[in-house]
């Protein structure tokens, strides 16, 4: 996660998902298991990047919510009205069964971070002496703001993207998250 300033650039736009991938939906949702499986590989990684995220990095939650919203996309796969928005649908249905799956266990954790750079020889002469621990960065969100700074930097979606799947206008997203990354940026200053 990045916490870009003013003049960062924004990040290339996702191409649109492959025509063959939506042609598989009405046959998925038909009860093709074969079909399924197709979106499962297609889909799945980004579902799980996004659930790791929102769940703080607990992988086994994350787990969960993947194959709850799975099982979820299984059920309701028939009511998804446009097919070229599937990517942005599944994401919807992971992060909210990982606020869900969070709300239930009303734990925290953290996530360890491992950089190329500890595991050189010796120490850098050019490091802070100032340590960010992004779980300990992620922790002090709420699980719906995670979801916002997730499918912004893990899912990669644009501010319309995002703004489909919260139910919010493309401004309010970029509103939102940049109010957002302000405040996290005033608190990590003053750490």
């Amino acid at each position: 996660m990045s916490l870009r300033g003013p003049g960062a650039t924004k990040a290339e736009p996702r191409a649109p998902v492959d025509a063959a991938i939506v042609a598989l939906i009405p046959l998925a949702a038909k009860g093709d298991k074969a079909a399924f499986t197709r979106l499962v590989e297609t889909f799945h990684a980004d579902m799980a990047r996004l659930a790791y995220f929102v769940c703080c990095g607990n992988r086994e939650l994350a787990e969960d919510a993947v194959q709850s919203a799975w099982t979820i996309a299984w059920s309701r796969l028939g009511s998804l009205r446009d097919h070229d928005r599937i990517r942005p649908w599944l994401l919807s249905v992971t992060a909210n069964e990982a606020r869900q799956l969070l709300r239930r266990q009303r734990q925290v954790t953290t996530v360890r971070l491992d950089f190329a750079e500890e595991r050189l020889a010796g120490p850098d002469p050019f490091a802070s002496t100032a340590a960010l621990d992004m779980g300990k960065v992620l922790a002090r969100l709420k699980p719906e703001e995670r979801t916002l700074v997730g499918l912004r930097y893990a899912a990669g979606l644009d501010s319309a993207e995002i703004g489909a799947v919260l139910g919010m206008s493309a401004s309010g997203v970029r509103s939102r998250l940049d109010r957002l990354l302000d405040r996290l940026r005033a608190e990590l200053e003053h750490e």
